[in-house]
């Protein structure tokens, strides 16, 4: 029998105790009956591979214990379910049937998903799953199907982003308990809701992690990541150290239910081995939910269009992140071209909008590349046309906010014109649509960086930022604002949007606009998600500030798209692709009786009909 990583219920009783500790002379197991109390040490067996293992008739759920390595350091359980009181402190056991589920749910189908990243801890005030769970019913109400968790493995301090974790199979603590957690996903299950996790297998968390001086197979000798050691998973000793991490996937998706993961910057994960772990441990995660529907994403900079299929196969991936179509709409609406903006900015051929006009007809702009801020600009290489389904679209994400200096949102960069077609084009493609915290009532207040350091460690970090963002400013009634502490309590504060904004005349005007495109998705585009066609789409440039835009599916119908993301009316040519004896789908600040040859400023409209060009 393959060991296992963690502590396991015997079904004749007590617990197993399992340690993957290659490196360790000596591991012990020590037992507390509280935490702070002296503990009971056990001993604990060895295999020839590095496995320790303690059998305790007498432990169950509930129980408090630690690894004693070489007599000298206590460490938590890298497996462990839980870690009630912090990730150096004991970990505990945890009954995984204890549950009790609802029968019925097998989740929903990948044409259904509108997907909302959330941070558990800034999204409510008290930032818990109870709470949480609380304030489902609205987001189902106004048409979201998929809740996006931002990483829940437990890190030390506070709060944080969530992507230093360190126990990867643990909730973190200050968010609530693991029935807690599975009582928010049943919640959501019962209102037809999805929930993702966002999971981090290309690093671990700069503090609490110990696996270094017992395992240090877990990381590799000739790679690094940009966020300290890179994971071996084709190295000497990989072999449980991908297992680790294929059955952390598992774990969540099939003893939590998650209906589906978000695998973080997967461009980081190095594997020259075959299969590639990315393919084993889709395959392993379609076999363990057999009979559900378990969507796989990824967030991968080199664009590997490979890995993604149409249709859920072992292996392979339902979609990626386009972060492609996000810096092409960020450009075209701020014209911001640093940072990761630097190859967006287009070319005396190719402007912005014509790299946005692309990204709707095909996809991707830079597929296999690596994008080099801060170098000679790079062109877009000629990408074969992706299909439109296997994308995620978004105006905001967790990043791409966070990682400015103060935070801004579209709302505030690109003003109050822009920024409701920056989300209605997200939400009103054949792409999987995301919307980001706060987003659907157009929140202004900033989504900064925030991590609860300590010591040299919060010394580094925000010396890191100051390096990264000192020649940033930004004044506030004419007075300089003061770059955001990312280890202050008040910047992690900041950051939840403020239920007044979402109550007050522009929030529920925002609201109203975002509840009625998704009814539009839910009638015109989900329905016909199987019937797009990948390489027949078409755009066109109407004057300096419109692209107008071409779907076609397999039926003969086309849904088009006509925007204005400029200050002035457009005069558009009378003769272009569209549909005939079009229905309208959705209108912005594009009057019914408004003349077709005339755009509106910061208008937009779609409709869907019998092509014109068949």
């Amino acid at each position: 029998m393959s060991p296992r990583f963690g502590a396991t219920l015997r079904p004749q009783g007590g617990v197993e105790f399992s340690l993957w500790g290659p490196a360790a002379r000596e591991a012990r197991l020590a037992l507390y009956d509280e935490v702070g109390a002296k503990p009971t040490l056990l001993e604990a067996r060895r295999d020839a591979e590095g496995w320790w293992t303690c059998h305790v008739p007498a432990a169950a759920a509930g129980q408090l214990y630690h690894w004693r390595i070489d007599d000298e350091l206590m460490v938590p359980d890298p497996a462990s379910r839980c870690n009630p009181h912090g990730v150096h402190q004991p970990s505990m056991v945890v009954d995984p049937q204890a549950f009790a589920w609802d029968a019925g749910w097998s989740g929903r189908p990948w044409r259904d998903v509108v997907l909302y990243e959330l941070h558990l801890g800034a999204f409510t005030p008290e930032g818990t799953f109870d709470a949480a769970a609380a304030r489902l019913p609205e987001l189902a109400a106004l048409g979201i199907t998929a809740i996006e968790l931002m990483p829940l493995a437990a890190f030390p301090g506070r709060f944080g982003w969530g992507y230093d974790g360190v126990l990867p199979f643990a909730p973190h603590a200050a968010y609530g308990t693991p029935q807690e957690l599975k009582a928010f996903i049943q919640q959501a299950h019962r209102l037809g809701l999805m929930v993702f996790l966002d999971v981090v297998y290309n690093h671990f968390g700069p503090e609490g992690n110990y696996l270094h001086r017992y395992a240090p197979q877990f990381f590799s000798r000739t790679r690094s990541s940009p966020w300290g050691a890179a994971i071996n998973f084709d190295g000497p000793g990989s072999r449980w150290v991908r297992e680790f991490f294929i059955r952390n996937a598992v774990h969540w998706t099939t003893e939590y239910r998650f209906d589906g993961l978000r695998l973080d910057a997967v461009h980081a994960i190095a594997d020259d081995s075959r299969p590639h772990v990315l393919e084993e441990l889709s395959a392993r995660v379609r076999a363990a939910t057999a009979g559900r529907q378990v969507h796989l994403v990824l967030e991968n900079e080199n664009n590997q269009h490979q890995r993604l299929a149409t249709t859920p196969v072992a292996g392979r991936y339902d979609a990626q992140w386009n972060d492609d179509f996000h810096h092409a709409l960020h450009v075209a609406l701020t014209g911001e071209t640093g940072g990761y903006y630097h190859d967006y900015g287009g070319t005396p051929a190719e402007q912005p909008l014509d790299l946005l006009a692309r990204c709707l007809t095909h996809g991707m702009l830079f597929e296999d590349s690596r994008r080099k801020p801060g170098g000679a600009r790079e062109t877009p290489r000629a990408t074969p046309a992706i299909p439109l389904g296997t994308l995620v679209n978004f105006a905001h994400n967790h990043d791409q906010v966070g990682n400015r200096a103060f935070g801004e949102r579209l709302a505030v960069l690109a003003g109050p014109d822009a920024a409701p077609l920056a989300t209605l084009l997200a939400l009103l493609t054949p792409a999987v649509p995301m919307l980001f915290l706060g987003e659907e009532f157009g929140s202004t207040h900033p989504w900064l960086y925030f991590a609860d350091w300590e010591g040299d460690l919060k010394k580094a970090v925000q010396e890191g930022r100051r390096r990264e963002f000192g020649h940033v400013s930004k004044t506030v009634d004419g007075r300089p604002l003061p770059l955001p502490d990312p280890c202050s309590a008040a910047t992690f504060d900041a950051s939840r949007p403020d239920p007044a904004e979402r109550s007050s005349p522009q929030g529920q005007a925002w609201l109203a606009m975002v509840r009625e495109a998704l009814a539009a998705r839910r009638r015109w585009i989900a329905p016909r998600h199987d019937q797009l066609l990948t390489g027949q789409h078409t755009a066109q440039r109407v004057g300096p500030t419109g692209i107008a835009v071409q779907w076609r599916y397999a039926d003969g119908q086309v849904l088009a798209l006509d925007i204005n993301l400029g200050g002035e009316a457009l005069q558009a040519p009378p003769q272009r692709p569209g549909p005939v004896e079009a229905q309208d789908v959705f209108r912005h600040r594009w009057p019914a009786d408004a003349s077709a040859a005339t755009w509106p400023a910061w208008a937009a409209r779609w409709r869907i009909g019998p092509d014109i060009t068949q």
